[in-house]
């Protein structure tokens, strides 16, 4: 905890001061939420929330005033929830902020999103994706038409990977549209679209006129609703390539979530070109991580999913330039890229969806929880980390399904394949 001089410090400081902490320590959100008798300040590294200071109760409206003045926001309404922007430069640092404050019972709880897109700018290269991975992707985006989605949760690297994949698309012969809320960052040459739906310019109505300005690629920030999933839909099977993001968590409820959204088959299999599905790990700090031996369990999961026997994993141990042994994260992928096989099922409405996930998972699909035990091999990051990421229990109970699937030649091509995805990374 960092004890702040709050009483002798202006306000417009203080809340400086915390917002370039945060920053220099990489952090991607600071909370600021009110308790009884203090404010107290959270910031989230690597995907976890620190304490960081308690500030006394006195100065809450007046830091929650300056926060809320520096988006933009309305300073006197305290009673419903509001969302900001702050572009600004603080102490020599170019910052790109997102705010939401929500009333709660102790006062206004008001969270900083910081918004860091260096991976962006430096590529595909730098978003962790195998060999297999990385190739499955660069076909996709060749495609000159269909429909290419990133799902995860919220804070999942979503929109770092689309707007790497976009930075590779961009080029003078295109013309991108994108279609966001907000737009996260700026792209020279790329014409980007706010919705703002309080005047009646929402998802559908902006996708509508961006298709009579002659598009070669469109960026939708989010498939929200069933209107916005069938404009897109309908978009790709006309001459152009779509991205979006969706909140799934893999390729087979990705599919089973559109059609949800009364998507029509037909189309759906064929604009369909393929998803990324990812989650965010920590990295093992390359400085102090060390090799241990694994447990019963830990040999049995990779025993069982990769086929391999793996006597020993690096883990974390911890040193002055990480924090309890992980410094930065990296994705887990698993890339889909849609096969005739799986769009005739798709396009089936009598099929169930066991014929869907053995179609799609007898493919030539490294699953998610692959992908995460062969950067465990790699020392990347931890079996820890990917547990807590994946269900294994469950993946494990799926994989002794899919094994009645392999035949005895297909496994040696799987481990294979491991062996070249791991010699990429």
């Amino acid at each position: 905890m960092i004890e702040y001089d709050v009483a002798n410090t202006p306000i417009v400081d203080l809340v400086n001061q915390i917002i370039v902490y945060a920053v220099k320590q990489k952090a991607s959100d600071i909370h600021f939420d009110p308790e009884e008798k203090y404010v107290k300040v959270r910031i989230r590294i690597d995907g976890l929330l620190k304490n960081h200071a308690k500030i006394p109760k006195e100065f809450e409206r007046n830091i929650a005033t300056r926060i809320k003045l520096m988006a933009g926001m309305n300073i006197t309404e305290n009673r419903l929830p509001q969302d900001g922007a702050i572009k600004n430069t603080i102490a020599g640092l170019d910052l790109d902020m997102r705010v939401a404050a929500l009333p709660t019972s102790h006062g206004e709880k008001i969270v900083i999103r910081i918004l860091d897109y260096t991976r962006s700018l430096k590529g595909l290269g730098s978003l962790g994706f195998t060999k297999k991975n990385f190739d499955k992707l660069q076909t996709m985006m060749k495609v000159p038409n269909g429909i290419i989605l990133v799902t995860g949760a919220t804070g999942s690297g979503k929109s770092t990977t689309v707007y790497s994949i976009l930075q590779e698309l961009n080029s003078e012969g295109t013309n991108i549209i994108t279609v966001e809320d907000p737009i996260e960052m700026d792209i020279e040459g790329i014409n980007q679209v706010q919705v703002n739906s309080e005047i009646g310019l929402d998802f559908a109505r902006v996708l509508r006129s961006a298709l009579r300005e002659d598009p070669n690629i469109i960026l939708i920030g989010e498939i929200r609703d069933s209107e916005t999933a069938k404009i897109a839909v309908r978009a790709s099977i006309t001459g152009h390539l779509v991205l979006s993001t969706l909140h799934t968590n893999d390729s087979l409820t990705t599919i089973e979530r559109l059609l949800d959204m009364d998507v029509e088959r037909y189309l759906l299999a064929s604009a369909l070109t393929g998803v990324i599905s990812q989650k965010l790990v920590r990295n093992l700090c390359t400085q102090c991580r060390q090799l241990d031996e694994t447990t019963d369990y830990e040999k049995e999961v990779f025993r069982r999913i990769l086929k391999v026997n793996v006597p020993k994993i690096y883990k974390p141990k911890g040193c002055s330039n990480c924090i309890n042994g992980y410094r930065g994260r990296t994705a887990l992928q698993e890339v889909l890229p849609i096969n005739e096989n799986i769009r005739d099922l798709i396009a089936d409405e009598n099929v169930s969806k066991e014929m869907l996930r053995n179609a799609i998972y007898k493919s030539e699909v490294t699953t998610m929880i692959q992908d995460g035990l062969e950067k465990v091999l790699m020392g990347i990051t931890s079996f820890d980390e990917v547990y807590k990421a994946i269900a294994i229990d469950d993946e494990l109970d799926n994989y002794v399904q899919r094994e009645m699937l392999l035949t005895e030649n297909e496994i040696p091509k799987i481990n294979s394949q491991i062996k070249k995805d791991t010699e990429f990374l």
